[in-house]
């Protein structure tokens, strides 16, 4: 048996209902009104008039004049009817049509975040490993740092001096990992910026590992991460953005503190549903705000120290983790490059 045409529509957001709009409207009721109105009038005027055979006219152009002058009105009349029902018609559909894109807009956030809760207990895993690692390191260095060779005591010319001198040892204090890890490389501290891709990127594990021990790399790769994983909540995700990327004497000039219009072009998020979406979040969500600041404050402090020695390709490179995408998107929504 045929399915009516007229029936609700299964669709994957829910039924798409059809506006149950009566067969005869406003509009229509209102042409038939103004048709029945002229053919009453012309009608009584047809009526009224004198035969052709007094007046001299010839009878067929009477005929035709006539009939235009009763039914080309009534037709004006139904052309319009049909034009306002149709424009009622394309309204209502227009707002359905927007409804229907909110819902997939939505489903799209839900599926993202279900995606994000997924993979984060794999990804946070990962990262307690990392974090038990450094802190065995630490603990390993602090205890080579702390275990020196007690010196010999020194003869001393009262019995008191010497059993002093016998019980104390210098001891360092307020050492850490960090004061002896080794300098941070610049391809270690661009990697560990875009984050591993896969749980199995050794490398990307590798050179977040060793920004963990950098104190200012640290920071900034923490903040980085909450920033992301803020955003990804929303479902905006670093990868799918594809910035126009500045020119490295731009990053330069942002290092050097020039702001406005100079420096514009770092901005280079065009996204306009990612930049509504953040602007939205920044104005009402304190703690997004307060982090995105933060986030701002250490990219740039720790930016200026890099740039100092860096060469133009490894800014290129810089500018293409998912860390500066961050900051290009949060900074144009912040409203830092003018």
């Amino acid at each position: 048996m045929p399915a009516d045409k007229d029936a609700p529509r299964s669709t994957p957001f829910g039924l798409y209902e059809r506006s149950q709009r009566p067969r005869l409207t406003g509009i229509e009721w209102s042409a038939l009104f103004f048709s029945a109105l002229w053919l009453g009038i012309s009608g009584y005027f047809v009526l009224t008039l004198p035969p052709a055979s007094q007046t001299g006219e010839p009878g067929g152009l009477r005929f035709l004049i006539t009939m235009l002058a009763i039914f080309l009105p009534v037709a004006m009349i139904w052309v319009a009817a049909t034009a306002a029902r149709a424009s009622r018609v394309m309204r209502e559909e227009s707002h359905r049509l927007q409804a229907a894109i909110d819902a997939i807009r939505q489903a799209y956030v839900a599926q993202s975040q279900g995606r994000q809760l997924a993979s984060e207990p794999s990804v946070a895993r990962k990262l307690d490993e990392i974090a038990a690692a450094a802190r065995k390191t630490e603990t390993t260095l602090a205890t080579f740092a702390t275990s020196r060779e007690r010196p010999a005591p020194q003869r001393a010319k009262s019995d008191e001096t010497t059993a002093e001198g016998d019980d104390q040892v210098p001891l360092p204090f307020g050492t850490t990992a960090e004061d002896f890890a080794p300098p941070l490389g610049r391809a270690d501290f661009i990697r560990a910026l875009n984050f591993p891709e896969t749980t199995e990127d050794e490398e990307g594990f590798a050179a977040l590992r060793k920004a963990l021990a950098d104190r200012e790399a640290k920071q900034l790769v923490q903040a980085s991460q909450d920033v992301l994983t803020l955003l990804s909540q929303d479902g905006i995700y670093m990868d799918d953005l594809r910035p126009d990327l500045a020119r490295p004497e731009v990053w330069r000039r942002f290092a050097a503190g020039e702001r406005g219009r100079t420096v514009s072009a770092l901005g280079g998020i065009r996204d306009r549903s990612c930049l509504a979406l953040t602007s939205g979040r920044m104005k009402q969500d304190p703690i997004f705000r307060d982090t995105a600041h933060h986030f701002l404050r250490r990219f740039d402090k720790v930016f200026v120290a890099f740039c100092e020695d860096a060469s133009d390709a490894e800014i290129n490179e810089l500018a293409n983790t998912r860390t500066a995408r961050a900051f290009m998107l949060v900074g144009r929504v912040a409203g830092i490059f003018g």
